[in-house]
């Protein structure tokens, strides 16, 4: 077949094409979904340059006022159903099993993918509950559906390896349908085993962009890992009340990674008075998933 060669014009328009892709990526930034009722509470104090906060977090009003049940049924405005037309319960085969999995948005070509990890007895049904945690996984899936995003909510068979293997597959088949997309995982409790374990391996831990910590633990072994390396922006969020994973255990993890890198790209924000689920209801989706694709690798 003949070479062709392009004119001067024809080749100035695919470098601004190309341009413009790589702006494209790097501006990436997700579009308001009731960002007013979902904002934090008041700010109480900020430490770390700006890294650390403390958000006045009050149950009489953040459960009992913006849930028409308590902690079972948040008020109608939080939510908007719509978003389940695009919801899909799939199986996926992988060789480190089969991996059931709720998927919201686009399977392919999407500009982004969210997985949410749950905790002890949770499965994945937990992530993409409309009415619970104050609507705050209803609001993640419109995020990502109103963004040309893919919203990923899976089950595992354990915290261990093989969970960690098998969610790392799902991963791997849903990066190559949409190889631009920048990565997020978010773990909740227990889950975040899962997300150091990501971490560390050489396939996820060199693709992931981000890692969301919500009421969770830590793991030392983060600092050799290659997520780690690729400097993988970091967000913990805390209930300061948190009896299952002491919040000044994941404060102190918080402040040894700067200690080993002042410029790290971590926060860490503290829900005064919350308890172990507070972070997963009170997150700022929106807000920290725009700093970490200001941040990302």
């Amino acid at each position: 077949m003949a070479l062709r060669i392009l004119s001067p014009f024809h080749g100035f328009l695919v470098a601004a094409f190309v341009l413009c892709a790589v702006d494209y990526a790097h501006a990436l930034e997700l579009k308001p979904f009731k960002d007013d009722l979902f904002a934090y509470p008041a700010t109480l104090s900020t430490g770390d340059g700006g890294a650390y906060t403390v958000i006045d977090y009050r149950e009489m009003r953040d459960i009992n006022q913006r849930d028409e049940v308590p902690e079972k049924r948040v008020h109608p405005q939080y939510t908007d159903a719509g978003v389940r037309k695009v919801q899909q319960d799939l199986m996926l085969k992988t060789d480190a099993g089969d991996v059931r999995h709720v998927a919201v948005g686009k399977t392919q070509g999407a500009a982004i993918i969210v997985l949410y990890l749950h905790g002890q007895g949770g499965s994945r049904k937990q992530g993409v509950d409309d009415f619970t945690f104050g609507g705050n996984f209803n609001r993640i899936k419109n995020l990502m559906a109103g963004n040309d995003g893919l919203y990923l909510s899976p089950d595992f068979p354990d915290f261990g390896d093989k969970g960690a293997a098998q969610v790392a597959a799902l991963i791997d088949h849903y990066a190559e349908q949409s190889p631009g997309a920048k990565i997020f995982v978010a773990c909740g409790s227990m889950g975040g085993a899962l997300c150091w374990k990501l971490a560390g391996r050489k396939d996820t831990g060199g693709r992931i962009n981000g890692l969301l910590l919500l009421g969770s633990l830590w793991d030392e072994s983060f600092f050799a890992s290659p997520a780690f390396k690729r400097r993988v922006p970091v967000f913990f969020g805390q209930g300061s009340h948190d009896v299952v994973f002491p919040v000044a255990n994941q404060e102190a993890f918080f402040r040894s990674i700067l200690a080993k890198s002042k410029t790290y790209p971590t926060r860490f924000v503290r829900f005064e008075t919350g308890t172990h689920g507070t972070p997963v209801r009170m997150a700022d989706w929106r807000g920290t998933l725009n700093w970490m694709l200001s941040k990302a690798p």
